[in-house]
């Protein structure tokens, strides 16, 4: 889950100038595109939060590659089904999902979700991992359960995953990696010259491919889910409280020599545990047990 590819992870102090630079060469790619092309115009939005991104991938066909990709890995991949922990993936799932119509609809943003057609799956796998796909496709890896206690830890998981997807964190870091290897070519061009690429770079970008190799979310990004999902889980009635203690043991969990991949290069850090307490009173305004 990131901005840049895992392989090629910096020291921290070059990982930020990595990220400015980043946003530099985004501002005055906006910039040179406003002047030279109309159409490519909708290469520069901004997101549900209000942020300004890239955004070289259309809805179209992203959805398109999220539903071949998600039903390839469930192929490979039969989802748990009748168990205690499964069962409870299907009932934290249903009630966030719900909150997510509720929540947008009270920003004026329920159009994001226009086309999502929810899933939500267990599957068995040791890595430490969930991920939700543009349109609604969600999946619990095994190997996180041993850091989810209840349900509300599990819709502080979930949560986060879901904000990331109507966030569109992945188009962007879709996007970013277009400019970076195919010069800013479109996705659906790409897709046409270079289909298996293409699948590689989107299972990258959405968390589906293995550790290595999976494009990091930028510490922005992960603040914006970790703020959004608080918001959904108290809205389907679980206390956001529960976000410090998970955060807490997944940021013991990545003390050891590998960091989790639902982490990526952004470990759960001390700062990060703060920013969530900052924003518990504005998450308890939406919490109504």
């Amino acid at each position: 889950m990131v901005s840049y590819l895992r392989i090629f992870a910096l020291p921290a102090a070059q990982d930020n100038l990595n990220l400015i630079a980043m946003k530099k060469f985004i501002f005055y790619f906006c910039l040179v595109t406003l002047f030279a092309s109309a159409p490519i115009l909708y290469s520069c939005h901004k997101n549900a939060n209000g942020r300004n991104t890239l955004n070289l991938v259309d809805d179209a066909t992203v959805l398109s590659l999220s539903s071949q990709q998600y039903s390839t890995f469930i192929a490979t991949n039969p989802p748990i089904t009748g168990t205690p922990a499964a069962l409870m993936v299907q009932r934290v799932g249903s009630r966030l999902t719900s909150a997510v119509q509720t929540y947008l609809s009270g920003k004026g943003q329920a159009n994001l979700i226009d086309n999502y057609q929810w899933e939500f799956n267990l599957v068995g796998n040791s890595e430490v991992n969930a991920w939700c796909l543009p349109g609604g496709k969600i999946v619990v890896y095994t190997g996180i359960l041993p850091l989810v206690q209840n349900d509300t830890d599990l819709a502080v998981v979930m949560g986060h995953e879901i904000s990331h997807a109507i966030l569109k964190h992945g188009n962007e870091r879709m996007s970013e990696q277009l400019i970076v290897q195919y010069g800013g070519a479109a996705l659906s061009v790409l897709l046409s010259s270079k289909p298996a690429e293409t699948q590689q770079l989107f299972n990258s970008a959405y968390g589906i491919s293995s550790t290595l190799g999976v494009l990091a979310f930028s510490r922005k990004q992960e603040n914006e889910a970790d703020e959004s999902g608080l918001y959904i889980m108290a809205t389907a009635g679980y206390n956001p409280n529960a976000a410090i203690g998970f955060w807490e043991r997944m940021k013991a969990q990545s003390g050891g020599s590998s960091v989790p991949a639902f982490l990526s290069t952004h470990p759960s850090d001390d700062t990060r545990i703060q920013n969530i307490k900052d924003l518990m009173p504005k998450a308890l305004a939406y919490y109504h047990p």
